[in-house]
């Protein structure tokens, strides 16, 4: 792969489409814009990220977390741009410099196929074919399609809202650039050739990545399998630094973590000499309440990993080329940020992730979406009765549920519940079920 293919203004579906602009903004500025002003996005804003939504305290939701995940993709991006500059220098082409907004907008992608109640909600309809009343679906559908909705991911799931043409809406979904396209897929394969439940995109999709691929110069590694484009991995930087670090500060709002807890993960990541400089920056600030010394040590930690994480780059920028990397950067980042990270991961995997609040609205969570796609694909089976009239009915009309091919009706159904919110999914769910009534 080369720099100079690997960064392309062209849109998807707008190839040969010309469009005359009012303004000076970037063709990459237009993708982040359309992302920003989008329905799909603004329902971030009530998806679970890992805490139920706020009640007195207020924590992240997938909103804010795409939002810090696009920051933090941002620097990253710049820093990358800047060492290909000084490097390669025209090599790379002029539209390199904007490397940082094709990462920053692809941060703000990056959740945007995930269903209500995280990873729980994708547990819910995974299983729903694999082990509820799904099941007898099998013989069906294709093999590929099978795999798609057994394995149903919030990764494919996202490039198929930004490059599906739904009902009524453009040709090329978001018509977005290749470059920012290609930035969000993590796994570069369909899930029929995936070893774990992880790929990028559906059959349904397969055409539009591999247009994608071709523009941009990405190479096949395998049937069915390509290399991974090279900002994916300064996506993923961003949203593990920020998912790890903020969770921290959440549970220690929360109370699952304590004020000392807290600090000893944070500090973990920064060498003596370091910590004694951060704390004489506190006192010189006359930084005294608990809140903002946390914030604080957040602060410093976000930008130590952001540093490893562009180091890490650099140095291994040939092989992420040529394709042969492996892992993600935080993998090789320097030994005692990487034994932090490790840390604190498994302190979230046995304090935050198993903690009562988010087991609860795991639990809830997997209940209701498993009720919805029950009710849902069943009437799907049988649109002639009259229950089933009512509930597609309620159906938006970009989703095409009374198309004649039955797999097109069932994904209609899967877009139509993995695009609620988690209180539009709680009140539908209560709704159909009967256990409230519309108020008039």
């Amino acid at each position: 792969m080369n720099w100079n293919q690997l960064i392309s203004n062209c849109r998807l579906g707008q190839e040969h489409t010309y469009s005359q602009r009012h303004d000076d903004r970037t063709e990459f500025k237009r993708d982040y814009d359309r992302l920003i002003f989008s329905a799909p996005f603004r329902r971030l804003q009530n998806k679970t990220q890992v805490f139920p939504l706020p009640g007195s305290v207020f924590v992240h939701n997938r909103l804010t977390h795409s939002l810090e995940v696009a920051s933090v993709g941002m620097s990253l991006g710049n820093d990358i741009y800047s060492h290909l500059r000084d490097t390669h220098g025209d090599d790379i082409g002029p539209l390199a410099s904007q490397i940082g907004q094709i990462v920053a907008t692809a941060c703000l992608a990056h959740d945007l196929g995930n269903p209500p109640f995280g990873h729980s909600g994708e547990k819910a309809i995974q299983t729903f074919f694999t082990e509820g009343k799904g099941s007898c679906l099998q013989g069906r559908v294709s093999e590929a399609f099978w795999a798609d909705i057994t394995r149903f991911d919030g990764n494919a799931n996202a490039f198929r809202l930004l490059t599906h043409s739904f009902k009524g809406r453009r040709k090329g979904g978001f018509a977005m650039t290749y470059s920012t396209l290609a930035s969000i897929v993590k796994y570069p394969f369909p899930a029929a050739v995936a070893k774990k439940n992880k790929f990028g995109f559906f059959c349904s999709e397969r055409q539009a990545y591999l247009a994608v691929a071709e523009k941009l110069g990405i190479p096949q590694t395998g049937p069915d399998r390509w290399a991974r484009y090279p900002l994916v991995y300064l996506v993923e930087a961003a949203d593990d630094i920020c998912y790890e670090i903020m969770d921290l500060e959440d549970a220690y709002k929360l109370k699952i973590l304590s004020f000392e807890e807290t600090c000893r993960l944070m500090f973990a990541f920064i060498d003596e000499a370091d910590r004694t400089h951060i704390m004489q920056r506190i006192s010189d600030e006359e930084v005294s309440d608990p809140n903002e010394k946390i914030q604080y040590l957040r602060a410093c930690v976000i930008g130590k990993l952001e540093h490893e994480c562009v180091k890490t780059f650099i140095e291994h920028e040939q092989e992420i080329l040529e394709g042969v990397f492996q892992g993600s950067l935080i993998d090789h980042i320097s030994e005692q940020p990487r034994k932090a990270y490790i840390a604190c991961t498994q302190v979230s995997k046995e304090r935050i992730y198993k903690s009562r609040p988010v087991l609860d609205v795991e639990l809830s969570g997997y209940r209701i979406m498993a009720t919805l796609m029950e009710l849902m694909t069943e009437a799907i089976e049988h649109p002639q009765r009259y229950y089933s009239q009512q509930l597609i009915g309620r159906v938006s009309s970009q989703y095409d549920i009374n198309s004649d091919d039955f797999e097109t009706r069932l994904m209609a159904v899967i877009d139509y519940i993995s695009g609620m919110t988690d209180v539009y999914a709680l009140d539908v769910y209560q709704k159909i079920c009967g256990i409230s009534l519309p108020i008039v």
